[in-house]
This record gives C-alpha cells, sequence and structure tokens, in this order.
C-alpha cells in the first residue's frame, strides 16, 4: 500500500524561492514538504547578485553575515568592469565596497542608500547551501532532493498529490492544504494549471537576447595574466563578440557567458569551441578547466496572468521570466516567498480568513511587471549599444570611439547596477490589504528612492544611536511602530491584536528625527516589512487589523 503524508503546505522546487518559503514557514512551525528533481541544492553558479532589500529580509531572519561572508574573499573587489576584452583596455567601471566594508559603509550612507544591508556579490550555489542548512534546522520542515511532483489535484478542501524518488521506488501520496509550484521556468505546476505566460520574449540583441552559451570553469591564471584592477564582473564590449564573466570563488572559479550570433548553431558547441571562445574574449589563448557548460535563452519579460489557482499558488521563475540583467529575477523571486508566507501561516493558524491569500496576486503580479519592464530597459541599454569597428584600433579613430564608449558605458553601469529605487522602491498601493492614508508615494524610479512612510513600501531605515537598525528592533510578525515623545495610546491595538490571535509587538523609540521620517506617531508593519497602515490615533485598531488580514 502507498505511503500517504499529511503537510500543511507542499512545495515543488528546492530553488531560492522554495527554499525561502521553506525557512519562513518553518520559523512559523507550519508544516512544509519541498521536492525538487535535483540531487541537492545548485551546482553551477546561476544568479551572482543578491540585492540590498533581500540581504534585509536575510537579516531579518538571521543569516545576512552568513550570506556575506560566502562567495568572494572579504577583500576582494565587487566592482563592476567593462572592456575590449578580460584582459583589454578599460572601458567603463563602477566601483564598489568589498563584502568586509560593507557593514561599515551602509552606515556611513543616506538618502537613496538608507538601509539595513548594502548588496552582495555572491553565486546562488552558495546561498542555496546556505537556505537549505537554515532550513534543515526548522522541526516542521521535510525536504526531499532527487524527488520530483507527478501530479496533484485541488480537491476543494486541499490539494492530493503524488510525489516519487527521481530513481523510482514507491510514490508517495500527499495531503497538503496548498501546493506552491516554484519549480522554475518550465514549471510542471503552471503547465498543468494551464495558466499562460503574459508579457514579451524573443527580444534580439546584440547582447542579452538570443542564445547564450554559459560555461562554469577554472581558470587559475585569470588575475594573474590579467592587468586591469581586479573586478567581480568584466564585460565585453567589441565588435567581435560581447560576453561577460563573474567571479564565483575570487580565486580561479568563474561564469562565462557569451552572446551567440546563430541561436541554431549554439547547441552544438563543444568544449572545444567554450575554450576557443574564452580566449577569443580574454584576449590572449589562457588555459581553462571546463565544470560545465550549457546554453540559456536571454531576452524574456514574461509574467503568468495568474499567479493562484484555487488552493495552488505559482512563485519564482515558474511566475515570472527575466533577462537577467540587473539580477531582478532572483530577487523578486525571494520577495515572493516573503509575501506568501507569512499570508499561508495566517490563514493556517486560524488569524485570518483565506481571503487574505487573493492579495498575493494582486501584490506580487503587478511588482514581478515591473520589475521584468526594469530588467528589459537594463537589457536594451548594454544590449543595443553599438560597438564601432575601430574600437579596438590603435589610431586616433580608435581612442575617439573608446572615449565614446566610455562615456557610455559608465553611465549605463550606473543606470543597471546603482538600482535603489528598483531595490526599495516596489509598492503595493493598490492592494486591498494596505490602509491607504490618502498620501502618495514619490514617483517611481530606478535609480533614485526616496525614503517615505506612506503605507503599501518599505518602511524608511534609520540607524540608531546604539548603533542598531531600526529594522533590528521589529517583530518577526507584527509590528506597531510608536514614535515621538508623546506618542498616542495603543491599547486598543493590542487588545485587537489579542482577540484576533496575532502576535503584535508595540516597539516605541522617542526620537523625533523618526517621528519626522514617518509623518505620524503610529505605523502599522507587516511580517514582510511593508507599512500596512500609519496613523495618529488607536480609534479604528480592529477595523484596521481586519483590513490588514483580508477580511
Amino acid at each position: 500500500m502507498a505511503q500517504t503524508l499529511t503537510t500543511d503546505v507542499l512545495i515543488a522546487g528546492g530553488g531560492p524561492c522554495g527554499l525561502m518559503l521553506a525557512n519562513e514557514l518553518g520559523r512559523r512551525n507550519i508544516r512544509c514538504l519541498l521536492v525538487d528533481a535535483k540531487p541537492g541544492t545548485a551546482f553551477n553558479p546561476q544568479a551572482n547578485a543578491t540585492q540590498a532589500r533581500t540581504m534585509e529580509h536575510f537579516r531579518r531572519l538571521g543569516f545576512a553575515d552568513e550570506i556575506r561572508s560566502m562567495g568572494l574573499p572579504p577583500d576582494h573587489p565587487t566592482d563592476i568592469a567593462y572592456l575590449t576584452r578580460f584582459a583589454g583596455t578599460e572601458l567603463a567601471r563602477l566601483r564598489l565596497p568589498t563584502a568586509a566594508a560593507a557593514p561599515q559603509a551602509i552606515k556611513n550612507m543616506s538618502g537613496s542608500w538608507s538601509a539595513a544591508e548594502l548588496p552582495h556579490r555572491v553565486s546562488q550555489k552558495y546561498v542555496e547551501v546556505c537556505l537549505h542548512q537554515q532550513a534543515k534546522q526548522q522541526a516542521s520542515v521535510e525536504m526531499r532532493y532527487g524527488w520530483q511532483l507527478k501530479s496533484f489535484s485541488d480537491v476543494g478542501t486541499g490539494v492530493e498529490a503524488v510525489v516519487q524518488a527521481v530513481d523510482g521506488g514507491e510514490p508517495v501520496h500527499v495531503k497538503a492544504a496548498y501546493l506552491i509550484g516554484a519549480d522554475g521556468a518550465r514549471s510542471f505546476v503552471r503547465s498543468q494549471l494551464g495558466i499562460a505566460w503574459g508579457g514579451a520574449t524573443g527580444f534580439k540583441r546584440k547582447f542579452m537576447g538570443g542564445k547564450m552559451l554559459a560555461v562554469y570553469l577554472k581558470a587559475p591564471d585569470f588575475y594573474a595574466r590579467n592587468p586591469n584592477d581586479r573586478s567581480w564582473m568584466y564585460v565585453v564590449v567589441n565588435p567581435e563578440l560581447r560576453a561577460f564573466i563573474m567571479s564565483v570563488d575570487g580565486v580561479s572559479e568563474f561564469a562565462f557567458h557569451i552572446q551567440m550570433a546563430d541561436d541554431a548553431a549554439t547547441d552544438a558547441l563543444t568544449e572545444a569551441d567554450a575554450r576557443r571562445l574564452f580566449s577569443q574574449a580574454f584576449g590572449q589563448d589562457i588555459h581553462i578547466d571546463i565544470l560545465s557548460m550549457a546554453t540559456w535563452l536571454a531576452g524574456h519579460a514574461l509574467v503568468a496572468e495568474s499567479f493562484q489557482k484555487g488552493r495552488v499558488f505559482l512563485g519564482g521563475d515558474a511566475a515570472h521570466l527575466f533577462t537577467p540583467t540587473g539580477g531582478l529575477g532572483y530577487n523578486t523571486a525571494f520577495e515572493d516567498a516573503v509575501n506568501l508566507s507569512w499570508k499561508l501561516a495566517s490563514v493556517l493558524k486560524g488569524q485570518a480568513p483565506a481571503t487574505l491569500l487573493d492579495s498575493y496576486e494582486r501584490e506580487r503580479q503587478p511588482l514581478a511587471m515591473r520589475n521584468t519592464g526594469y530588467a528589459r530597459q537594463f537589457a536594451d541599454s548594454i544590449g543595443l549599444f553599438e560597438a564601432a569597428p575601430e574600437l579596438e584600433d590603435q589610431s586616433p579613430q580608435g581612442e575617439q570611439a573608446r572615449a565614446l564608449a566610455s562615456e557610455y558605458l559608465n553611465g549605463h553601469v550606473r543606470r543597471e547596477f546603482n538600482i535603489p529605487g528598483v531595490t526599495f522602491g516596489g509598492r503595493y498601493d493598490h492592494s486591498p490589504i494596505i490602509v491607504g492614508d490618502g498620501t502618495s508615494a514619490p514617483p517611481d524610479a530606478a535609480n533614485t528612492y526616496v525614503p517615505c512612510a506612506t503605507p503599501g513600501g518599505r518602511p524608511p531605515h534609520a540607524w540608531l544611536p546604539d548603533g542598531r537598525s531600526l529594522f533590528d528592533t521589529f517583530n518577526f510578525e507584527w509590528t506597531l511602530l510608536v514614535l515621538g515623545a508623546e506618542p498616542p495610546e495603543t491599547h486598543a491595538f493590542a487588545l485587537a491584536a489579542k482577540t484576533k490571535g496575532i502576535d503584535l509587538k508595540v516597539v516605541r523609540h522617542i526620537s523625533s528625527d523618526l517621528l519626522a521620517l514617518y509623518e505620524a506617531p503610529l505605523a502599522l508593519i507587516r511580517p514582510d516589512q511593508i507599512v500596512a497602515w500609519r496613523g495618529h490615533d488607536d480609534t479604528h485598531a480592529e477595523a484596521i487589523l481586519a483590513q490588514v488580514l483580508g477580511a
């Protein structure tokens, strides 16, 4: 007789979104089973840029420092450089703090970069290891790599599914309250639900549009034979080829990607071809050891037409596909998980009606559209740039071409990689569970962010006199921020929270600067660190909590 397992949430997919869901749900004592057909966490580097907002979520969960210690050595530069070849002439550079310098650097920053964390340049393969280790510590989480979802059915009162080890064996029947498809771009869950992609794809560009060859490799002599300042990411721009490389370990491992002109011929490339192409990009013959190679398609800006059908949800690449400029796909996946997990937990614990879950799509689908749009802009900015034929010539014409390229690329690198507006400025203004106050947030812009406490967005950040981040004082669940030397009463919020069974912590700060920053003495902060409401008294506390919980 086939085994039957009962759980609260079945997660299909053990990448960034699935693992973050397991961590968020596990910390809330929600039973979940995660299955992934891969034998373990990622072998290939995959995504390489963890944005500051994602790092703030890792900080909230208690392992941001562990993530920041992974990947590059602490003193390795995290610069992005544009060159004619990897070992050729530098055209542009954005200098950024090392991992060792970042924690202090962020404390001296303000305005657009008023934050608890700076971004971190680390390969997804390392992040997944940390997330997996953290999830294993949660008693309510079970993870089965080497297992796949074979079938599922929403029966109204729950989801019935079958999972099986990829190498065979008895199938296992699973009864869950909810299923989350975090199973990637070719999502089995999305396909079975019949949910189509919206948006656009097939963009052709000189770079980041069409078939790309990806090679995970070791190049022990890369730094020794490169006369340019050390960087985290090197981008080759010349009329012959377009490519980029990212350091994986800061020593000898790299992720190399090159744009191919002939899509049809790309899949037939051999390791010998990869070695030849790498030497061309480097600018001279150089030995490499190939760890893996594959092709992938750049030029997507796709968002699923629905993120939910009944008791089944989509997240991560199953819900949206990006061209990876700006690193937005990977970071959007984390935000999906953070948003959905507290809502699932609230419903499963009886703290909120099931209608709360309807807000997941209402909030995350517009953000996915926004972020895929920004990624497309960045891809156009670099991919449509034409490298002049004389760019590498040692002539007056070559010098002029390099000067023009330098001016353009120094602008581009800041447009794509200095993006506090994208990172911090995502908002849920039209969500039914946000209690608006009639104010509007500043206009959305990729490269600038104006902190504001208008309900629907990230809370403004500040460093406290004792050196802590304001965010460090927030509760893991709900926080009522009480500001100023003479704050209003909060008893009605405490009573309403107790009645509903939600974990609400009242956090008091007398700072007049914080009061001015939030422009109100009271601010209700959601578990995903979004301002749900702000105001001047607790008169309507019961109605406010009912609305933010989906009633």
